[in-house]
């Protein structure tokens, strides 16, 4: 009998895992939804989603940006967003490396603060000054006898044109001082900044006017951030719908929808969206 051909027995080939957009798409047509459906409800751009399915994340401008649309189109279509995201850092060198805040933030989260001069006290009291002044001198003008403003020449016994009592103005150093006051109680010195997860996880980043960075990693839920500059704080926002923001102690809301990427400033003048 012939002796069989020598050779290697290749063994069954596994299947290929889906991709990224494969995953996606069957999501988004097992929930019989449209790409401008998902655009709509995420408020990411239709192009940008239908270069996603065809696994094609250069137009999403970045990693960071390709994986807060892969969370969000994951979340609307009812997929595993994580999954996805940890798919996409296998195949794009890993996940970011999460930095601590600086310590000199640290330091500056755990010196307490200095009480502010309250000048709300101060204004309404000199407000209150200046009121009582007129007010006398309108009420004492109008009460004043008539003879007593009438004067008697006594050299002809003629009586002299009647002449109405000047009535005082109020003293200027006194609206001036109100004045400072007031405006010194509104306009902030500093510009701060309180960030707070309020409805989920999201990743934040948080640079001064000097282009520092105070802070870049996830703010889980539940947790809050405080940060101070004298001119201007910029911020990046991963899943803006999830976080609610305080700037110079006004509340500001939230700066976006869920899994949104917002990119914002906050300035003496308040939040400002980029």
């Amino acid at each position: 009998m012939p002796e069989p051909k020598s050779g290697s027995k290749s063994g069954p080939k596994a299947a290929p895992s889906r991709s990224i957009g494969q995953v996606l798409t069957g999501a988004r047509l097992a929930a019989e939804l449209t790409v401008e459906q998902v655009g709509a409800e995420t408020s990411v751009r239709v192009p940008i989603i239908e270069a996603i399915e065809q696994d094609d994340f250069s137009r999403c401008g970045g990693d960071f940006y390709a994986r807060g649309h892969i969370r969000a189109l994951a979340r609307a279509v009812r997929a595993d967003a994580d999954g996805l995201v940890a798919q996409y850092d296998d195949a794009h060198g890993g996940a970011p490396v999460a930095t601590r805040p600086l310590p000199a933030f640290e330091a500056e989260q755990l010196r307490p603060e200095r009480r502010r001069a309250n000048w709300t006290g101060a204004m309404v009291a000199a407000t209150l000054v200046v009121i009582a002044v007129i007010g006398f001198n309108l009420v004492g003008a109008r009460t004043a006898d008539p003879a007593a403003r009438t004067a008697i020449a006594p050299s002809t016994g003629h009586s002299a044109a009647a002449r109405p009592l000047p009535v005082p103005a109020a003293p200027a150093k006194h609206a001036k001082a109100a004045k400072q006051t007031a405006v010194a109680a509104v306009a902030p010195k500093a510009v701060t900044l309180k960030v707070s997860a309020e409805g989920g996880d999201s990743w934040l980043q948080v640079t001064n006017a000097a282009g520092k960075t105070l802070y870049r990693d996830d703010l889980a839920q539940g947790a809050a951030q405080t940060f101070t500059d004298g001119k201007q704080l910029s911020m990046v926002f991963g899943n803006a719908g999830a976080v609610h923001l305080w700037v110079n102690g006004k509340d500001a809301g939230k700066p976006g929808a869920d899994g949104q990427v917002v990119n914002a400033d906050a300035t003496l003048k308040g939040f400002q969206p980029s």
